[in-house]
């Protein structure tokens, strides 16, 4: 049985629940429903047709396609970054910082890193523009695949639920 309601996750999602609650949902042991309960809100919350299998970030998900059942990368706005065991920072739009006057756009002067060393590379939805993600290697290095999620494991031995579909 949840601890928290489907309301009280909802809020969460939205960033309007107080933070008493907040605190004590993050330092205790999470339920059993959470995981659906949180699932269920962000379904509600970005109006997509898509079934959500795991969120990745704010805004980007894997979720199972409504039309083809399989498993992509997408951003809440709809747009496809292909398979989900596929690097998706590969289909974004990617803007690097490698000069002195873009690093300059975040740091003071004289507090940026050494573009010889490192560069920031910001990760954008094609369609709508929103920042995904960041990284900062040094120059030459290729671009981060973070992970790739088993998720038939973590549907089984984590969250206990049927796996939703996919070809």
């Amino acid at each position: 049985m949840s601890h928290y309601t489907q309301e009280q996750i909802s809020n969460m999602v939205d960033g309007r629940l107080d933070w008493d609650t907040t605190l004590r949902m993050l330092s205790m042991p999470k339920d059993g429903e959470r995981f659906q309960m949180y699932v269920q809100a962000l379904q509600e919350k970005t109006g997509m047709k898509d079934q959500i299998v795991l969120p990745l970030g704010p805004h980007l998900y894997i979720v199972s396609d409504a039309k083809t059942k399989k498993w992509e990368t997408k951003c809440d706005c709809g747009h496809s970054f292909g398979d989900y065991r596929e690097n998706w920072k590969l289909q974004a739009n990617i803007y690097v910082r490698d000069t002195k006057d873009a690093m300059g756009e975040i740091y003071p002067e004289l507090m940026s890193p050494d573009t010889r060393w490192q560069v920031y590379r910001e990760y954008y939805c094609p369609e709508c523009g929103t920042m995904h993600d960041v990284e900062a290697p040094t120059p030459w290095y290729p671009v981060i695949h973070d992970f790739e999620p088993d998720i038939e494991t973590f549907y089984k031995e984590w969250v206990n639920l049927p796996l939703p579909a996919r070809a």
